[in-house]
């Protein structure tokens, strides 16, 4: 399953043909300082640092700079304080809200005495983030229409953070578009976990499950999600293109909304 039609166009994407222009001087780009959960897997943070690498293609007009909040270097407080004055937005590497975007970041910020630094949504729910979840099943060989999908995500004791996974649930059942219903679980902290949810459907009849993994990175969580007895489990979202269009897609919302609020 392609691209087409999931949604990338849009005046939040207006920088997105900028690829095969002149990059500007490092001095003169405002900064997307991204910043991602961190891990003590080497694959994992890998993969975050690889998922920048396809965003600052797709926009030589932002320095993107990468930082964590825990397990990988640089901290997010190392990071704001490189910024030394910098127009910058800070997009979180978060697939939903919750506690990290509602008190961690903008702790951060406050610490750092930069409460007015720009600070974007969490990249989920959105069309692009189910675009790239479909995109991962269909690469796992399961043919459209071939039964119910588990979406394995990490988990919240947060319910709004959990509600952003319902929804992102019911966007990946409209993009698949084949009837098959897709039921949100949580690695941690909320039920049913992926298996849990695997066992019910086996139990209820259907013989061919399959899991979406609704993570960034390999991992803890990436190893769990295999793990459920289902027939197709796809990868971690990785660098998907529609990935990398989402978190540039978020800083351009944030910076426009800070514009408008200082006018």
């Amino acid at each position: 399953m392609g691209l087409t039609g999931a949604g990338l166009t849009g005046a939040g994407l207006a920088g997105a043909g900028l690829a095969g222009a002149r990059r500007p001087s490092a001095g003169s780009r405002p900064v997307l300082l991204a910043v991602a959960h961190g891990s003590r897997s080497a694959a994992g943070v890998a993969a975050n640092r690889a998922l920048l690498h396809r965003v600052r293609a797709l926009r030589p007009d932002l320095d993107v700079r990468c930082c964590f909040l825990d397990l990988a270097r640089p901290a997010l407080p190392e990071a704001l304080a490189a910024l030394d004055g910098r127009a910058a937005v800070l997009v979180p590497l978060l697939l939903g809200g919750g506690y990290h975007l509602r008190a961690d970041l903008p702790g951060a910020l406050a610490a750092a005495g930069l409460t007015r630094l720009p600070l974007a949504r969490a990249l989920g729910p959105h069309p692009l983030l189910a675009a790239a979840l479909a995109d991962r099943l269909a690469a796992t060989g399961r043919p459209a229409g071939a039964g119910p999908v588990v979406l394995a995500a990490a988990g919240s004791s947060d319910p709004a953070a959990n509600a952003d996974t319902a929804r992102t649930a019911e966007l990946l059942a409209d993009r698949l578009g084949d009837g098959s219903p897709v039921v949100p679980a949580y690695l941690s902290a909320a039920r049913p976990t992926p298996r849990e949810a695997v066992a019910a459907l086996h139990a209820a009849g259907h013989r061919h499950v399959a899991v979406a993994t609704h993570l960034l990175a390999p991992g803890f969580f990436a190893d769990r999600a295999a793990a459920t007895g289902a027939r197709w489990t796809s990868a971690p979202l990785g660098t998907h293109e529609a990935l990398a269009r989402l978190v540039a897609l978020r800083h351009d919302e944030a910076r426009v909304a800070s514009l408008a609020a200082a006018r």
